[in-house]
């Protein structure tokens, strides 16, 4: 008598009876498990760091620069009113903003005595209003009121936004005059100062209350550059400092300063001016005729698109737009001043402008991605091995399966999908700890530059002295297996807690390298289904050698197996 193949449906129950069974009953499949998860977690919490540096990289070039940048260093672009006229009559303009662009010396207040600091800083010459709509800035200015009473709830009781009324700051920053005295102002970067000192919870302290900058002037000094590219004398000019800005990009913060338009034009010599001809005949008084009007200069132009359209979009816009400004103005017989041709001036978006530091991070991103992947293989060896070892000892149990009729590929779909199950679970764990981590990294990061709380280490102690417990335990009744495994969880508890004794707080992320304040802590789950996807493949791939092994197997020899 011949036995009946198994049907499909009882197949199926027996290959998810089996499957329960074999991830249950054994620890080995939990190794497994466990090992998928790891590498799942170690490639999603890479990936997203860096893809949460790439994309915070690109906000913050749009949100302080706009969409499109128009550049023509040292001798500006004339006739910038007008041309804004024209960017804003384009049907991709949302609004735009002139700026000079340079760089300067800082006389700072501090320290006490004739001897002050000086420091070099980038310099940007800016139109409050028109610049706060084509960026951000309303949204750096950090010395000012809490946006709302929960916000000012969770401000430390010795913060300044909280203690003091700063609603007279944030006014002044925002047109950059000093409102009582009519004085020009300036906004410094939060770390062009070294008076601010960064709290644990982002906020900032004076190290001296005394040097607290919004007190305090600073003189600004400028070297203007003539169109025969010689250094001319530099000027300098006093500014009331008004507020601090906090960008959360490092370099930014730490090198620009903003002052209004006007100022820096005169300080640069780009305001408007007189044209004289000096191959006439001086008056009396020795001043040469006046024959026309140079015109007051910028070296950038910042606009920023209307919603729903692209920056790229945007640029080619601009672009035409300064085309037909140059033709008309060359064409006009009473321009002495030429703005410069198209080919000169650099018309950008915001990521082109920042080519050179997005390039190199979305390489490095691809190259870590590819280096990660190899954690693939690992998953795959492991469970290669792991199912291996399985399917030598259930040769009995494979033999009973083939002689009650169960097929060849019924054999083969029972260790696949034992292979997808552990595939599945390990990478759903590898994504959950990714997320814990990610949300979490940076109080991660403050943790590990602080000493270890006492309590954390004595807790490991006591863990320590429970697992030798169970030691001697396992000693009394002659458990090798039990002595060994609590063995070494007692060493292993005695030298974390020996660690965390001597741990001294360590900075990893430092932001004056890493260029971004703070962590990136936002979850790429792009990257993290594909990387999950590839860990399911690569465990199911890993348990199909095993698989077809004992498909193979011949039912008769198998029930002699020993």
């Amino acid at each position: 008598m011949f036995l009946k193949p198994l049907r499909f449906g009882t197949l199926a129950v027996y290959t998810q009876l089996l499957v329960r069974r074999y991830l249950s009953t054994r620890i080995i499949p939990l190794i497994a498990v466990a090992a998928v998860g790891l590498c799942v977690a170690l490639v999603v919490i890479v990936v997203s760091v860096m893809s949460g540096f790439l994309d915070n990289l690109r906000a913050s070039g749009r949100t302080l620069m706009g969409d499109v940048v128009i550049s023509y260093p040292v001798q500006g672009i004339p006739y910038y009113k007008e041309f804004i006229a024209d960017v804003l009559k384009l049907p991709g303009a949302a609004a735009a903003t002139p700026l000079v662009d340079t760089y300067g010396l800082l006389r700072m207040p501090y320290p006490p005595g004739p001897n002050k600091d000086v420091v070099t800083a980038q310099v940007w010459a800016i139109e409050p209003e028109t610049f706060a709509q084509v960026t951000e800035l309303d949204r750096t200015i950090w010395w000012k009121p809490a946006a709302s009473a929960q916000e000012a709830l969770v401000m430390a009781e010795d913060d300044p936004r909280r203690q003091q009324d700063l609603s007279g700051l944030y006014e002044d920053a925002k047109v950059l005059r000093d409102r009582a005295t009519g004085r020009p102002g300036a906004l410094l970067g939060m770390h062009v100062s070294v008076v601010n000192q960064r709290q644990r919870d982002g906020s900032y302290r004076p190290r001296n209350s005394t040097w607290w900058m919004p007190n305090h002037e600073i003189t600004v000094t400028l070297v203007p550059i003539s169109e025969k590219g010689t250094v001319s004398q530099s000027n300098s000019r006093v500014f009331k400092v008004v507020n601090e800005v906090m960008s959360g990009v490092f370099q930014v913060d730490k090198n620009r300063v903003f002052i209004p338009l006007k100022e820096g034009q005169e300080l640069l010599r780009l305001d408007e001016a007189s044209i004289v001809d000096t191959t006439a005949v001086p008056d009396a008084s020795g001043n040469y005729p006046v024959i026309g009007t140079s015109p007051a200069r910028v070296t950038q132009i910042l606009v920023r698109a209307k919603e729903g359209v692209t920056p790229d979009e945007l640029r080619v816009q601009v672009a035409e737009a300064y085309e037909q400004f140059y033709l008309q103005k060359s064409a006009d017989p009473n321009v002495r001043t030429r703005p410069p041709a198209a080919e000169y001036v650099s018309i950008m978006t915001w990521e082109q402008r920042l080519r050179d530091l997005i390039a190199p991070v979305e390489k490095e991103r691809q190259m870590m991605r590819i280096l990660f992947s190899i954690t693939y293989l690992v998953c795959a060896g492991l469970i290669l091995a792991i199912f291996w070892s399985i399917v030598s000892e259930k040769t009995r149990d494979i033999g009973i399966l083939r002689a009650i009729g169960a097929s060849r590929m019924g054999v083969l779909w029972i260790f696949l999908r034992y292979g997808l199950t552990i595939g599945m679970v390990g990478s759903g764990v590898g994504i959950a700890l990714a997320w814990l981590v990610i949300r979490n990294i940076n109080a991660i990061h403050m943790a590990l530059g602080n000493d270890a709380p006492p309590w954390l280490y004595v807790t490991f102690f006591l863990l320590a002295a429970g697992s030798a417990a169970l030691t001697v335990r396992a000693l009394t009744r002659s458990r090798i297996l039990s002595v060994l495994l609590w063995t070494v969880a007692t060493l292993a508890l005695v030298g974390i807690g020996t660690g965390l004794v001597l741990h001294r707080g360590f900075l990893i992320w430092d932001p004056a390298v890493y260029y971004f304040a703070t962590i990136p802590s936002e979850m790429d789950w792009n990257n993290a289904w594909i990387t999950a996807v590839g860990a399911i493949v690569f465990s199911v791939l890993g348990a199909a050698v095993p698989a077809a092994r004992a498909a193979d197997i011949d039912p008769v020899r198998a029930l002699r197996y020993e």
